[in-house]
């Protein structure tokens, strides 16, 4: 009863657009994953069911445990992985990958090595990857108005307006006010909705070395740096301590339960996390964790209906997508430049950090995330010992 009391408006706002950022930003790359790996229609359809039951479940749940926003999601850098390595892989086999990248998932989430290692990474440098991560989302809203001005220019009026007159509810008016918009527009294609739900499909794992070290060992890799780290640099950066080993226990016993019916990999979510954790998803941020739990109960509802919402979510346009996006992670963006560059003796190396982290590098099949952090703490260090030397000889 206490939860219901606490639960507002913009909990469930919140909750809301972090699913439709995460669903539409992405699922195009899960279809194809899994049309790579030979899935049929209906294992299409359940690899959309075991993903949504499994984020839901995930979110709702350790959120709830630990009152906190735990938001997870889907490994999108691990289903591009898959769309260009799972040529010529059976599904069979692809799925024997994904169980063996849960185990991996498992092993470090148990042993807590991971975590001891993350605890290296300076604040600063966190908050710096995080800015780095949204800048784009922040970027293409405004860059948005080049195709759509009349649509988005009027969103982010409305967004400017609400945030001084109803800075509560100022995401949720621009949802409100977008889809009213679109619809007068046009924009908004119904046609290919029809409720149906979803069937969960199994598949026998098969287990082959080749296909486990090419696919199942660079799906663990690149979902542990490209997703948990990012994950985390959220979590941290908006204050909160969740210990990190349990939930990666937690969602790699998620993907070997739901790989099976496709659930690839879990992890957690780091953009659409921010959105739960922000000023927009509630004024006590003790509460906030009620956002994740929304959210988890959108992507039940998602993973239920399967083939529904992908048409559902295809229904809206792209720049009203890329636009709310933008304006729900505009807050976070400037918290964490602030927090990044704050500290003068650590901002050369948080602005490296942003830097790498906008650049979109990518080496070795790892994203622009994990080599800013890299990057940032390698000249953190050095500009350190330069310091230091310098202290030495005066």
């Amino acid at each position: 009863m206490s939860m219901l009391r606490s639960l507002s408006l913009s909990h469930v706002t919140a909750g809301f657009v972090a699913v439709l950022v995460g669903f539409t930003s992405s699922v195009v790359i899960i279809l194809q994953a899994a049309e790579s790996a030979g899935a049929t229609p209906e294992q299409v359809s359940s690899w959309i069911w075991a993903l949504g039951l499994g984020i839901g479940i995930t979110s709702a749940g350790l959120s709830f445990y630990y009152r906190e926003p735990v938001l997870t999601a889907w490994s999108t850098p691990g289903a591009a992985l898959l769309v260009t390595s799972l040529a010529g892989v059976s599904l069979p086999e692809a799925t024997g990958a994904f169980v063996f990248s849960a185990v991996l998932i498992v092993i470090a989430g148990y042993t807590g090595w991971f975590e001891r290692m993350l605890h290296h990474i300076p604040q600063s440098l966190a908050a710096a990857m995080l800015a780095g991560i949204l800048f784009e989302f922040g970027l293409n809203a405004f860059i948005s108005l080049q195709g759509n001005l009349l649509l988005v220019g009027i969103m982010l009026m409305t967004y400017l307006l609400c945030r001084r007159l109803l800075p509560r509810y100022a995401i949720l008016m621009v949802l409100v006010v977008g889809v009213a918009l679109a619809a007068i527009q046009g924009q908004l294609h119904w046609g290919g909705v029809a409720l149906k739900l979803a069937e969960p499909v199994w598949v026998t794992p098969a287990f082959s070395w080749p296909v486990l070290i090419s696919v199942g060992l660079p799906l663990f890799i690149v979902t542990m740096t490209s997703q948990n780290v990012p994950g985390l640099a959220v979590m941290r950066a908006n204050g909160y301590r969740t210990p990190l080993s349990p939930v990666l226990t937690a969602t790699g016993l998620t993907t070997l339960v739901l790989a099976p019916f496709g659930g690839f990999a879990f992890n957690l979510a780091a953009i659409t996390a921010a959105i739960c954790m922000g000023d927009e998803a509630g004024e006590n941020r003790r509460t906030r964790y009620l956002a994740a739990v929304c959210a988890g109960g959108v992507y039940i509802l998602v993973g239920l209906f399967g083939a529904t919402v992908v048409a559902l979510f295809a229904a809206f346009p792209k720049a009203f997508v890329v636009a709310l996006a933008g304006l729900a992670l505009l807050g976070t963006i400037g918290n964490s430049l602030h927090a990044a560059l704050a500290e003068p003796d650590e901002r050369e190396a948080a602005l490296i950090t942003f830097l790498v982290t906008v650049s979109g590098l990518t080496l070795f099949g790892i994203g622009s995330a994990f080599w800013g952090i890299v990057i940032g703490v390698a000249a953190r260090l050095l500009l350190q010992a330069f310091r230091e030397g310098s202290h030495t000889r005066t």
